[in-house]
């Protein structure tokens, strides 16, 4: 019985090793299929690219260029390539000013929407105060608003303050729009913090407004990224809204290239330069700050 014993105790760790170390034709299987599925994300990911990649070939050629042949026609021709649209584009007062009137509107919208969103997604998660379920119930609520639905409403309200037609009318809509999501988002990651770290910090003295700088808010970081990354790609490559309340002093980028395509119509040496900037200003900002993206975005999918 001894010796039966000893001789299963050595054979089962074998057995076990066995079973772990895989063979060689699954390592070979294995690596084969990790290499096609690398290469199909890559075929993937420069077909995605190649509208970009077009844009840019052909807001580097001259009209006459672009329509006699398509922008691969470049690949053979390099001596089409030239700056000459893109000094153009500078010389050309409607499109610079609405450029201009896109940072002008999009950096504020998305700052204050990130910072009221912040401090009230901190409320709602940890201060009490009355009705602050039922409030919170109603900003989820706003969620579900359509932009459509507001648009005249406010408008008329915008005419009777004042602000239609002004950069400043436009920021407001994009604030008043983007807070619902954004307290939605930063409350949810907000309640996720432990509280014996604020109870820790609150014996220590601290205050909610210095808790909530010094503690919620470096902890957060991920969900607040993301939060102004969502808010400055929709402000950016909004047009919807910028058709209704700016004119042609307030007008976006998006606007500005709408209406370049209306009035002429064969400016393409214009329209593809300003394009392509309107387009790689919202992708630089999204891979400068993808890796706080990723993380906000999977913040809460693992506890």
């Amino acid at each position: 019985m001894t010796t039966h014993a000893g001789r299963l105790a050595e054979t089962v760790p074998a057995a076990a090793v066995n079973r772990a170390r895989p063979s060689l034709g699954s390592r070979i299987a294995s690596g084969v299929s990790g290499g096609v599925v690398r290469v199909f994300l890559l075929l993937v990911g420069l077909f995605w690219l190649v509208p970009t990649i077009g844009l840019l070939l052909s807001s580097l050629r001259k009209p006459e260029d672009m329509s006699a042949s398509g922008w691969w026609k470049v690949f053979s021709a390099p001596s089409q390539l030239t700056v000459d649209s893109y000094q153009k584009l500078l010389e050309n007062s409607d499109i610079t000013n609405s450029l201009l009137n896109t940072v002008l509107i999009t950096v504020p919208a998305t700052l204050l929407v990130v910072v009221i969103g912040s401090l009230a997604g901190y409320a709602f998660a940890w201060m009490e105060f009355p009705g602050r379920d039922w409030w919170f119930l109603g900003v989820v609520g706003l969620l579900v608003v359509p932009v459509q639905v507001a648009l005249i409403p406010i408008a008329e309200l915008f005419g009777k303050i004042g602000v239609f037609g002004s950069i400043t009318g436009v920021v407001l809509f994009h604030v008043g729009y983007g807070l619902p999501f954004a307290v939605f988002l930063l409350r949810n990651f907000f309640a996720e913090i432990p509280r014996e770290l604020l109870e820790a910090a609150r014996l220590d003295g601290a205050g909610e407004l210095r808790l909530f700088t010094r503690v919620v808010m470096p902890l957060g970081g991920p969900a607040i990224a993301s939060l102004g990354i969502f808010q400055f790609l929709w402000v950016w490559n909004d047009m919807l809204v910028a058709l209704v309340f700016s004119d042609s002093g307030s007008q976006p980028i998006t606007v500005a290239l709408q209406t370049q395509v209306r009035q002429f119509g064969n400016n393409i040496d214009v329209l593809a330069p300003g394009a392509f900037i309107s387009m790689v200003v919202p992708l630089a900002v999204f891979f400068a700050f993808q890796r706080q993206f990723v993380s906000g975005v999977m913040a809460g999918a693992v506890k």
